[in-house]
């Protein structure tokens, strides 16, 4: 007689930890659409300005700033160098217009890219309270998510000597001179722009394979599929 109103009680505890999954779960995967997306975009913009179908200004290299260094007279671009109305795709894109939308995606990846981990780290705790199993794929799936988010944010920006996986148009501008200079520059300038960003973005995609597990070992437990 006493067991039947703990089981319902334990029954609807379950269901609203159920219910709070769903929530974090599916904002999850939009936070982790998101990041993709961004992901995708920023490394479009790279081959963008890499390949010079958009030119990056002569004025963001370092030969041109550095102290001692001879000015480029005004209106004629550096040796080498496509003025950036001559890179500009279709005549309507130009170094300009990227240099602002890859700004503009790179907050938008890094707040993404915070709120997919903290949806896990929620995900996580509502399993562990509601006893819903799968917590090695969820904590597995946090500890990625956090990874990449570290390794995310643009330190340089803030001074440090680490480099963050995102990058920013001027600070791309000013590696593309050094990238043709020796075999080993041109290796660390594509592990830098390409192999850093491959890095977090296989983190992200075991990260979200991780959670999928979580899911699936939830109804497994609970013996819904």
């Amino acid at each position: 007689m006493n067991e039947s109103p703990a089981s319902h009680g334990n029954t609807v505890e379950t269901n609203d930890s159920l219910d709070a999954v769903s929530v974090f779960r599916g904002w999850k995967n939009v936070f982790f659409g998101i990041v993709l997306a961004c992901l995708v975009l920023t490394q479009a913009g790279f081959w963008l300005i890499n390949l010079r179908i958009v030119a990056a200004p002569a004025a963001s290299e370092p030969a041109v700033t550095s102290p001692g260094a001879v000015p480029t007279p005004a209106g004629k671009p550096a040796a080498g160098a496509s003025g950036a109305a001559a890179g500009a795709l279709f005549g309507i894109l130009d170094f300009e217009h990227v240099a602002r939308t890859v700004e503009l995606i790179n907050g938008v990846l890094i707040v993404a890219a915070v709120l997919l981990s903290a949806s896990i780290f929620f995900g996580l705790m509502v399993s562990l309270v509601g006893r819903l199993g799968g917590l090695n794929h969820i904590s597995r799936a946090f500890v990625l998510s956090l990874i990449a988010v570290a390794l995310l944010v643009p330190w340089q920006t803030l001074g440090l000597s680490v480099l963050g996986a995102t990058w920013t148009p001027d600070e791309l501008a000013r590696w593309l001179p050094a990238k043709t200079a020796s075999l080993g520059s041109t290796i660390l300038f594509y592990v830098r722009f390409t192999g850093y960003w491959a890095v977090v973005t296989l983190l992200l995609l075991l990260s979200q394979a991780r959670s999928t597990r979580w899911s699936q070992s939830i109804l497994r437990r609970l013996e819904i599929i």
